[in-house]
């Protein structure tokens, strides 16, 4: 997606790939849960929304930031075989710094 700029203070995610096996070589069932709250990294941001005065308020995050989003929340996009979601900036829980 090259050419996609979300509006306002939208984010396009693009989910963390789940681990198939563990560090100690155990394939994991597809069913298995790979954690509680997901991760993403964010391929576009928008210009930001406006606050009550009128002036555009810039998004907390960039792209290539990881980010941790809550379970539920923002919309998915499909392009080919990939999977993205749009998330307000506002239900971001947090930038993965390492």
């Amino acid at each position: 997606i090259r050419s996609f700029v979300p509006p306002l203070d939208r984010a396009l995610v693009q989910p963390f790939k789940p681990e198939t096996k563990t560090a100690t070589g155990i394939f994991l069932p597809t069913s298995a849960p790979s954690s509680l709250l997901p991760g993403a990294t964010v391929i576009a941001v928008g210009p930001g929304a406006p606050d009550k005065e009128g002036r555009i308020m810039p998004t907390s995050v960039k792209a290539g930031d990881r980010v941790l989003l809550s379970g539920w929340g923002g919309n998915a996009i499909k392009v080919g075989e990939d999977e993205y979601h749009l998330f307000k900036d506002s239900e971001i829980l947090a930038k993965i710094e390492e």
